[in-house]
């Protein structure tokens, strides 16, 4: 592979600009922590036996949104450009798109492993809306439960989401290959967005061994790491084991989260997306314990590689010394 290629993708930003890349950035947030609030109200004027032309014409949205199926929407990425520049966007690719198109011509399935995941995930937002129109096209695996949730289905669907889970990832690289043979995949989940914080960087992995052996099981997978510097950053989240149990339960967040003025409005933080280089899994039909043990290390190692050779880019992060629990 190439030297790390960089890309800085912001300038001088006008306040106007600047304006537009905060709202597009808090509709996310927004929506993110009010769906459950909806969700949980129309359900209680159901409970509570409020007229139904009353439920009913609250709800709308919600059942309309649970009707309707979503998708991916590629072409509304150039109107969130003013994101970029919002959060000062830039990124290092030691795995060029270029080499990507090259790995996927030859057959190659790749997950692109991010971390860590932060509360919403601006840092993998800014890569989606700079990205080439056919790297865009790569899905974004998530838990099962976001691809059902009405409203967060459509508003988080404009990126492509696919299942995370062992069956359906194992069924996307036996069945498909090129863009769709690919996926995004955020390795912490729930956890580590509860190891969000602007103190210190922790990412939530010893345990997360699956992708490993979905990987090493399927024939020409491989595993790009990529580090998301600022994820964790732009808002700050309510801690309590209570809530972080029962949000690790349903796969969705269930507390408060804040950036901004105490808001669900992302800081405008430096953000830096590093791709890193591919593990280069070999295919292992029926990996053993030490198999997956010793690919998990190779990627535990990549990860801290890359969180150390690229912290200094980031201000905020020169000092931060990098957990892994």
């Amino acid at each position: 592979m190439k030297t790390a290629t960089a890309q800085t993708l912001t300038k001088d930003v006008s306040t106007i600009r600047w304006l537009l890349g905060l709202a597009i950035a808090s509709l996310f947030s927004i929506t993110y922590i009010l769906t459950p609030l909806y969700i949980t109200t129309f359900i209680f004027l159901i409970v509570l036996r409020y007229p139904p032309s009353t439920f009913l014409l609250f709800g709308a949205p919600l059942l309309l949104s649970a009707a309707i199926p979503s998708r991916g929407l590629p072409w509304i990425a150039k109107y969130m450009t003013p994101m970029l520049d919002y959060f000062n966007y830039s990124e290092y690719h030691e795995c060029t798109n270029d080499d990507l198109r090259v790995m996927m011509g030859d057959g190659k399935k790749i997950i692109i492993a991010m971390q860590p995941h932060g509360v919403v995930s601006f840092c993998s937002m800014c890569s989606w809306v700079a990205a080439p129109p056919d790297i865009r096209e790569i899905q974004t695996a998530v838990a099962s439960v976001l691809l059902v949730i009405p409203i967060l289905k459509h508003v988080m669907g404009i990126f492509g989401l696919t299942s995370a889970s062992a069956g359906a990832m194992r069924k996307k690289f036996q069945q498909e290959s090129g863009i769709s043979g690919c996926l995004v995949l955020y390795i912490g989940g729930i956890a580590e967005l509860f190891r969000s914080s602007r103190s210190e960087e922790r990412l939530y992995l010893m345990k997360r061994k699956g992708f490993i052996k979905v990987a090493l099981r399927e024939k020409g997978v491989d595993i790009i790491p990529v580090y998301l510097f600022g994820n964790t950053s732009v808002l700050t989240v309510l801690k309590n084991r209570t809530l972080e149990n029962l949000s690790r339960k349903i796969q969705m967040s269930l507390t408060y989260f804040w950036g901004k003025w105490f808001l669900p409005i992302p800081r405008d933080d430096e953000l830096l997306y590093v791709r890193g280089k591919p593990l280069g899994l070999p295919y292992i039909p029926e990996p053993t314990d030490e198999d997956v043990d010793k690919w998990h290390a190779k990627y535990c190692e990549e990860v801290t590689r890359l969180f150390n050779d690229y912290k200094e880019k980031v201000p905020a992060y020169k000092h931060k010394k990098l957990y892994i629990d």
